[in-house]
């Protein structure tokens, strides 16, 4: 074993015995957390309207504190813009993650504290590493860098704006050189092909022994890689690597294509919780494919079932709740629209369940309803068609193809050209949803429109005992079973556009 790996392991025995305590006692933790938030709250803004001072219990929290989600947070945040101090939490917030998925903004903007980044998100990041270690202690991961693959970020009115990966990279320098590749001012090119044209040039050499990031972000840069050159799986361009830690999107659909590019029995995943919100829970067992939810970040979790909220000491195994945090990002009570479900608790563990509202996130694209309401609205305004109905499926990637949306459209009155129909909805996405403005721009073809005759959906929804349309979909099932219903499909080809 190597002079740093066996650092490393010493480094990290001491946070193993910390996340085998809060395995142990995982109400008298979230009760600590609680009480830390509480006493930095009273000292914003937000504590003086809430009265923190003379809140002393999570009965009472409750009793007297408003749930949240992001229109009815927004005016906090947007005060935190400006450059407001002690609003939800203690001095100014520099720091702002964004991302898209609410019914009336382009992108939401999360506050990042300090605190956050290096007791939430960093501590989230270590805890990777240590729990990868303790479960596989021949490892010579840390022999090498692990290559991460941000997004972009820029200043906005004196603050720091933009994907959680590439503001983390830029404020985080210890994780720079030694620990990670490529260099900070690589990792956050703006332009992504840009981005992993330097990528490429700057860390084909380097002893890459792991990757973190989003899968569909990271197979389009291995592809590029293997462009680059000329080898025909990553184990010849980096003999070293063994683990992913990945998260973001759902992986099942990604893993073939990962064997692919990675054809060995020793190449570890692990599954990551970390949202924009915060550094939730990850995978601490190879065999089991759900994931221990983290106590002692600096988030006091709550969980919503119908109208009833419970603490974590309320969940049930084998429930789905939608989460809310109270956190030391300055969250207070917010629902952060992401649903979970508990598969033991003791220790309490997850598996993640899906949004609180119809989406699509197979690419990082978080596509809602509303969003694709809105496009198609425009596209059928400006071209004059009619559309009944319409379902929306993800194309998976592939070795030699990228991603898509199949839009599967019954037409009350077609447009005069498909193409004009096609080219106006996806520019019409783009303006509305900045994430698959991003994905289109790197993962992501134009969407494939699959046209079905008039009636199509009604009479699949007599059969099947349905009085809705499936909307949005993360899986294919009930639109490869749309599809192969009654009568035939007609496909337009966008040839990828």
């Amino acid at each position: 074993m190597s002079l740093k790996n066996s650092l490393f392991k010493l480094y990290f025995a001491p946070r193993m015995r910390a996340i085998d305590s809060f395995r142990r006692h995982p109400e008298e933790v979230q009760q600590k957390m609680f009480e830390r938030l509480l006493e930095k709250g009273r000292k914003t803004a937000f504590g003086a309207e809430y009265d923190l001072k003379n809140i002393r219990t999570v009965t009472e929290f409750e009793q007297h504190i408003p749930t949240f989600d992001y229109e009815k947070f927004k005016p906090y945040i947007e005060r935190m813009r400006r450059g407001e101090r002690n609003v939800t939490a203690p001095g100014r917030i520099a720091l702002f993650a964004k991302s898209s998925g609410t019914t009336s903004d382009r992108s939401k903007y999360i506050p990042v504290t300090r605190e956050s980044v290096y007791w939430n998100h960093t501590l989230g990041m270590r805890d990777v590493a240590t729990v990868y270690a303790d479960t596989h202690p021949e490892t010579k991961v840390f022999d090498g860098k692990t290559l991460t693959l941000g997004g972009s970020c820029e200043m906005e009115n004196g603050c720091l704006v933009g994907d959680l990966s590439a503001v983390l990279i830029k404020v985080m320098n210890f994780w720079g050189g030694w620990f990670r590749a490529p260099k900070t001012d690589t990792a956050i090119i703006p332009d992504f092909y840009e981005k992993v044209d330097a990528i490429c040039r700057e860390c084909v050499g380097e002893k890459i022994t792991s990757f973190a990031g989003v899968p569909s972000w990271n197979l389009e840069m291995m592809h590029k890689v293997l462009e680059y050159t000329g080898k025909k799986n990553l184990l010849e361009v980096w003999p070293d690597l063994e683990f992913f830690a990945h998260g973001g999107v759902e992986f099942t659909p990604y893993r073939r294509s990962f064997r692919e590019l990675i054809p060995s029995d020793d190449m570890n995943y692990m599954e990551t919780y970390n949202a924009s919100e915060g550094f939730f829970a990850l995978a601490d067992d190879p065999s089991k494919s759900d994931m221990l939810l983290m106590l002692d970040y600096g988030t006091f979790f709550e969980f919503r079932d119908g109208d009833k909220i419970v603490p974590l000491s309320g969940v049930e195994r084998g429930r789905s709740y939608a989460m809310l945090i109270t956190s030391n990002n300055g969250l207070w009570r917010y629902e952060i629209g992401d649903r979970v479900e508990f598969t033991s608790t003791d220790p309490y563990r997850i598996r993640f369940a899906g949004r609180t509202k119809q989406y699509i996130n197979v690419f990082g694209e978080e596509l809602i309803v509303d969003n694709a309401d809105n496009a198609l609205t425009e596209a059928c305004r400006r071209t004059g068609a009619v559309v009944d109905e319409y379902s929306v499926a993800p194309c998976y990637m592939s070795l030699d193809k990228r991603g898509a949306h199949e839009w599967i459209v019954e037409f009350e009155h077609e447009p005069d050209s498909l193409e004009h129909f096609a080219q106006e909805l996806d520019e019409a996405l783009r303006r509305i949803n900045s994430d698959y403005d991003a994905k289109r721009k790197t993962t992501l073809e134009r969407q494939h429109l699959s046209l079905v005759g008039r009636g199509h959906f009604l009479e699949w929804m007599r059969a099947r005992h349905k009085n809705k349309v499936p909307r949005l979909m993360n899986d294919r099932h009930a639109a490869d079973d749309i599809r192969s219903f009654g009568r035939g499909v007609r496909e337009y080809n966008t040839n990828g556009k």
